[in-house]
């Protein structure tokens, strides 16, 4: 008997059947995460692909005239989860940003890396400036909006991005609080990126609006004078330059390495702000004594936000961190007898940003949080940030993202 053979292959009809429950993402998908471009606030740049781009046709790579050291920008927030800060060819230096959604962003070529791994960013936080390392062929950003493992056709400010010119929309309000009227009580605020960026204060009658700094700068607030009225300030993080605005001028200090986040705090109870950074890849307050020295100590994760505030009323900063992947403060303080502890205090929900102040004027720190999504700031009510809480505040203030 004869063999018979018979085709391997599929019907047309099978065929469709295993792409339609083939594991890749379609090209098409659109991602969840609320992207804009990786560009300061107000930038125009122009994105291009061409075939044989790799890894995929999907990338973008990103152009303007004399780019080389620009800044790159987080399109979104997330954790830092892969960082390489050395030319190693391929993408050279490169951040890979983990969305916490199943999705990621990645921004390669890379002349300078300003975060570790690790490290939670903001939508808007400088990750880096462009360059030319790996295998670029002169000075570009090349960047990819990912789903799982595959890179997806990009979308910005919910809208799907058609290579050519485009302005960045990466204009977020970043929350703070200070008692900017010197009457006791922290009042809300915002720090708006911008091509001028400003801090907005939610005073009574029309909020007050302070010009400062750049679109890439991190806000830090505190009494740099000490005649008891808050003061705006920043710290860049390219050079790891503090300037602080007050009566006499704004004062500039180099404190810390690029990739630490800035904080203020009266370390000695002398009435004066003074400075500090926490240092996410491993953990660690430093803290600048206003005779110029340094103390440090480790306190949470990598990825943990810093908090300051006088937790006790005992007029010296107490420090702490900031889960925001599961809305809980870590309060660290140290008692009459010199005895340091710490305390857990679940606030807000997942993904807020902390914000602290006297929102009562009792001369003891409490807790709050600020809602993206909403622009609400959320106030906790409580005689010490520790103890049973007594109600909540809420203030709708600055925009939403």
């Amino acid at each position: 008997m004869g063999l018979v053979f018979r085709s391997c292959l599929p019907s047309a009809g099978a065929a469709l059947a295993l792409v339609l429950v083939g594991t890749s993402t379609p090209a098409w998908a659109a991602v969840a995460t609320p992207h804009q471009m990786p560009f300061p606030c107000g930038q125009t740049w122009t994105g291009s692909t061409r075939s044989g781009h790799s890894p995929s046709v999907r990338s973008i790579d990103w152009n303007r005239e004399n780019d080389a050291g620009a800044s790159v920008v987080a399109s979104a927030p997330g954790v830092a989860s892969l960082v390489q800060p050395h030319d190693k060819g391929g993408y050279g230096r490169y951040v890979v940003v983990d969305h916490l959604n199943g999705e990621s962003s990645l921004y390669a070529h890379l002349g300078k890396v300003t975060v570790a791994a690790g490290q939670r960013v903001d939508q808007g936080a400088m990750l880096g400036a462009v360059g030319d390392s790996g295998n670029a062929r002169g000075a570009h950003l090349h960047f990819e909006e990912r789903i799982g493992r595959e890179v997806v056709r990009a979308w910005f400010g919910g809208v799907p991005y058609s290579y050519g010119e485009a302005t960045s929309a990466n204009c977020v309000d970043v929350p703070v609080a200070g008692n900017f009227s010197g009457d006791a009580l922290a009042e809300v605020a915002v720090f708006r990126r911008g091509r001028r960026s400003q801090f907005i204060v939610n005073e009574a009658g029309t909020p007050r609006v302070v010009p400062f700094g750049r679109a890439t700068d991190e806000p830090v607030v505190g009494d740099w004078d000490g005649d008891g009225t808050a003061n705006v300030g920043i710290r860049t993080p390219r050079g790891a330059r503090f300037k602080l605005q007050t009566a006499g001028g704004v004062v500039k200090i180099v404190y810390g390495i690029p990739s630490d986040r800035p904080i203020a705090g009266d370390w000695n109870a002398d009435g004066i702000t003074d400075l500090g950074v926490r240092r996410p890849e491993t953990a660690s307050f430093y803290i600048r004594m206003p005779d110029g020295s340094t103390q440090s100590l480790v306190l949470g994760d990598a990825d943990d936000l810093p908090v300051t505030g006088d937790w006790n009323g005992d007029r010296v900063t107490d420090l702490g961190v900031y889960d925001q992947a599961t809305a809980t403060f870590t309060l660290r303080q140290v008692d009459a007898n010199g005895v340091a502890w710490t305390a857990q205090v679940p606030f807000g929900a997942v993904g807020d940003l902390p914000v602290t102040g006297d929102w009562d004027g009792n001369g003891v720190t409490d807790l709050g949080v600020w809602n993206p999504a909403t622009a609400t700031f959320a106030q906790s009510r409580a005689a010490t940030p520790t103890s049973a809480r007594t109600g909540v505040t809420t203030v709708r203030f600055g925009n939403p993202r």
